[in-house]
């Protein structure tokens, strides 16, 4: 299998050992699970049913942040309490992934069962050097890890622009330099705070996903992913902190999911141009679904439109006519997977076979979709 790493920048071998160690960045669970969502967690799904079939078994983790400002943010403006928001919309969530037939996961650990860990991974940063108090918060010192920014490939100029569109506060006084990250910080009178040695308060946005890495999967994981907004800030700082912390390498293989655009913008619950897949399960088979997101590429961003879900139940019906035979197809569809996960290549080739009056049932179940 060759699959595209990002640190890397090309498309190179994966070649885990018999236990694939996979860790995926989860949703903030503060509103209902949107097509760029499902996107980028139905790829991962897709690599653990191929990594599955060539005899690994996956253990793989995908948290929920529920210590973060869109969360408190929305629960404010409900006036509910933002525990009661996350359970809701992780459960629709997980009713919405269940729907599509993602493999469940190892374990989707929440960022508030992690605040000793936290603490602890805080502490291991401050011992070696790698961060610094200031203003009653702690920072990742940046000037302390040469290699910042390797994840990326951004310059400095575009890190900071980044960050300050990304709710970096690059103009921080308390900081050292405009990069520097927080690890924790004081809360604001309506949100949770837990005490600590360096003051009370609660985790910076990055530091969960490494202490909940480091506990669920130890000190290096196989492979790492996301949608490809997090390459920066948060896998950059997330893999500075997690190196700086075990002295060890952090991740293996960096994988990440294009966007998904709609009338010209990225898919963004703060421009609301959203497609969500609750609304859609109303009215098409959810394998339709499925069979819409992986007509693209995972790294190649793409737009909704309206013809997807036609075009996919029709591809659904012509798969369900097929014979019941199976065809060679299916180790054609394995070595277009093998190939940095060529989805679109995949579905092409059960066409063609289905068109023949072929059996495509384990090709297609290959790519979650049981006809």
């Amino acid at each position: 299998m060759r699959l595209y790493d990002t640190a890397r920048q090309a498309v190179v071998p994966f070649e885990p050992g018999p236990q694939v160690l996979m860790y995926t960045c989860g949703i903030t669970p503060y509103d209902a699970t949107h097509l760029g969502h499902a996107a980028t967690f139905i790829a991962y799904d897709v690599l653990q049913r191929r990594l599955i079939d060539l005899g690994h078994s996956v253990k793989c983790v995908r948290n929920v942040t529920d210590v973060d400002d869109p969360l408190f943010a929305k629960a404010r403006e409900l006036g509910v309490h933002y525990l009661d928001l996350a359970a809701g919309e992780e459960a629709r969530f997980e009713r919405d992934m269940e729907a599509l037939h993602a493999l469940p996961v190892h374990s989707s650990p929440r960022a508030s069962s992690a605040i000793p860990d936290i603490r602890g991974f805080i502490g291991m940063v401050l011992d070696r050097g790698f961060a610094y108090e200031s203003g009653g918060s702690v920072y990742f010192d940046v000037s302390k890890f040469p290699s910042f920014g390797s994840v990326s490939h951004y310059s400095e100029s575009e890190m900071i622009a980044i960050a300050r569109e990304r709710g970096g506060k690059v103009d921080d006084p308390n900081k050292r330099h405009p990069l520097d990250f927080v690890l924790w910080h004081p809360s604001e009178p309506d949100e949770p705070s837990w005490d600590t040695m360096w003051g009370p308060g609660r985790p910076g946005w990055h530091i969960e996903c490494s202490a909940l890495a480091l506990r669920e999967l130890g000190t290096t994981i196989d492979l790492h992913g996301g949608g490809s907004d997090l390459i920066f800030p948060h896998h950059e700082c997330e893999r500075a902190q997690s190196e700086a912390a075990t002295g060890e390498p952090f991740v293996k293989h960096w994988m990440h999911v294009a966007m998904v655009y709609m009338n010209g913008h990225k898919m963004s619950k703060s421009l609301g141009n959203l497609v969500f897949v609750d609304a859609l399960r109303r009215e098409w088979d959810p394998r339709a679904i499925r069979l819409a997101i992986i007509e693209h590429h995972y790294r190649l961003e793409w737009e909704w439109d309206d013809t997807l879900m036609p075009r996919n139940k029709a591809r659904l019906e012509h798969w369900s006519r097929g014979g019941h035979g199976e065809s060679g197809v299916v180790d054609d569809v394995r070595a277009a997977l093998d190939d940095d996960l060529n989805t679109p290549a995949a579905l092409a080739l059960i066409d063609e076979a289905a068109a023949k009056g072929l059996g495509v049932h384990d090709a297609a179940a290959l790519l979650g979709v049981l006809l």
